[in-house]
């Protein structure tokens, strides 16, 4: 049974298609009740609900006060990943307002008093049984909101430390979304700066990934040789992971959290072989059938990298691994490319433990983001 159940996380990577963002169910609270079976018959993605609230009911209250305004940050609707099942908790019109300081006090004020209840029949606040109500419009100094979900702020200088520190979903978060108004010229240049990694430091990222791959490639078939099937299948349900991983990293996209990363996977252009082959190999009835599966996706990711000119070609072919008869991509040589080819030598020697994300796989750090940047220190 566990090993059927287990099967089924082949489904996320299978084939190529669009999420399904039909149908939306309200549940702010004061509205519907959280977990109500009620759903309108229109959906309507947050960002674009939030885009007409800034436009037709924010924007009017903001007095010709010189501001930002965005929706960025947390939420699945900020990366496009809303659905119905988004709105039984803190979802609705939203907007972030960004300010000099010293207005931060009295506009939250000004805004915060004027705002309509209902928008487009959606709650303007959010809350539950446990959190309390608050304004879904935020007005914020950009400097300390940055400090909050970074550690640093965007607009000076960052540092490598700054780059590895910071889980990949902040990053994500911050550069995804959407700019309503640029007022003050600051918010698009800082999401500029974090858009993705400085050239050298990309090379050393994805070495890492590679080395997370050959740490483990020969695993499913060892496992499956004396008969561990199912550590088997969690030994391939591993790679797959680093391998979809790391097909958004060479597409320079920071991988969401293990929520999100199939539908981001999904969304990337060409993806569609590469998604058949992982699916199968999580589908395979034993780990030979995998490792035939992990095979042709290892050839694929292995010409993207090849496509990227990074490093010399590589070749894309599996080999077996030393004298066992597990065939592998042999992942290290391609850790060892990209090392090779970092000319800034500060980060070539880096140990090979990379991002947070990949060194870290536990919630209570990567949703902090103190704890995050700490660790990272740390292990370097």
């Amino acid at each position: 049974m566990a090993v059927r159940e287990l099967r089924r996380v082949a489904e996320v990577v299978d084939a190529s298609g669009d999420d399904d963002l039909s149908g939306r169910k309200p549940g702010a609270s004061g509205a519907v009740p959280r977990h109500s079976g009620w759903v309108m018959s229109h959906f309507v993605p947050g960002l674009e609900l939030s885009r007409s609230y800034y436009h037709e009911v924010v924007r009017p209250l903001l007095d010709g006060v010189p501001h930002d305004a965005a929706l960025i940050g947390q939420g699945s609707d900020v990366l496009g990943f809303d659905t119905e099942r988004s709105a039984d908790h803190d979802w609705g019109p939203r907007a972030l307002i960004f300010v000099p300081p010293e207005l931060v006090g009295d506009l939250t004020t000004r805004v915060s008093s004027r705002l309509p209840a209902v928008f487009r029949g959606y709650p303007t606040a959010f809350g539950s049984d446990r959190d309390p109500v608050r304004c879904g419009v935020v007005v914020a100094d950009f400097g300390r909101w940055a400090h909050e979900q970074l550690g640093f702020d965007p607009r000076g200088a960052i540092t490598v430390g700054d780059w590895l520190g910071v889980p990949w979903q902040r990053l994500g978060e911050v550069t995804g979304g959407e700019v309503f108004h640029d007022g003050l010229r600051e918010l698009e240049t800082a999401r500029e700066r974090l858009r993705w990694y400085p050239d050298d430091l990309w090379r050393y990222v994805l070495a890492c990934q590679w080395v997370r791959i050959a740490q483990e490639e020969s695993f499913p078939g060892r496992a499956g040789e004396v008969g561990d099937d199912l550590g088997s299948l969690l030994a391939t349900g591993r790679l797959v992971r680093d391998l979809m991983r790391l097909s958004l990293l060479m597409r320079r996209r920071y991988p969401p959290y293990t929520k999100w990363l199939g539908s981001a996977f999904r969304r990337l252009g060409g993806s569609a072989e590469l998604g058949v082959a992982l699916g199968q190999a999580m589908r395979g009835h034993d780990w030979r059938e995998r490792e035939l599966h992990l095979s042709t996706a290892y050839k694929l990711v292995a010409g993207t990298h090849n496509r990227l000119r990074l490093t010399g070609p590589l070749d894309p072919s599996v080999r077996p691994y030393f004298d066992r008869p597990f065939k592998v991509i042999g992942g290290r040589r391609f850790a060892d490319a990209l090392i090779a080819s970092i000319g800034d030598a500060a980060i070539g020697d880096l140990p090979v433990t990379g991002a947070v994300d990949q060194f870290a796989d536990s919630a209570d750090v990567l949703t902090d983001v103190g704890r995050s940047r700490s660790l990272a220190r740390a292990i370097r």
